[in-house]
């Protein structure tokens, strides 16, 4: 009842959660979030377990999630958080080259992966909009 969105969800915010250990990238990508119409960022974790805990506690529908991180990897977190939550979209983020990634990104359940440098408001907007048809 309490929503504001139109029945065809156009105005629907998209909810982003930002997983980096690294406190510089994690406010680089939420800045990228604000500039993006549509998307606010409700949550931040700087490790694979906390970004697991907070996707199960606040259903995010994108996380942008670093590869590396302290105890479980992005690969793992990114598996537990889409099994958990088939509807939530994981793009995975990195310094690394993809071919330094072992397996395919998208066997964990991420839609992708995008290095660190390219990521910016295009590939947010690109996947805030690929759900849209």
């Amino acid at each position: 009842m309490g929503m504001a969105s139109d029945e065809a969800g156009k105005d629907r915010i998209v909810r982003v959660l930002v997983v980096d250990d690294q406190v510089p990238f994690r406010q680089a990508a939420k800045a990228v979030c604000e500039v993006t119409p549509g998307v606010e960022v409700v949550g931040e974790a700087a490790s694979g377990e906390e970004a697991v805990d907070l996707a199960d506690e606040l259903d995010p529908d994108i996380v942008l999630m670093d590869y590396r991180l302290p105890g479980m990897d992005g690969l793992a977190a990114t598996r537990a958080i889409t099994t958990a939550h088939p509807q939530t979209r994981v793009l995975l983020l990195s310094t690394y080259p993809a071919e330094d990634i072992p397996g395919d990104v998208r066997d964990a359940g991420a839609v992708a992966y995008v290095h660190k440098e390219a990521f910016g408001p295009d590939v947010l907007e690109d996947l805030v909009h690929s759900d849209a048809a």
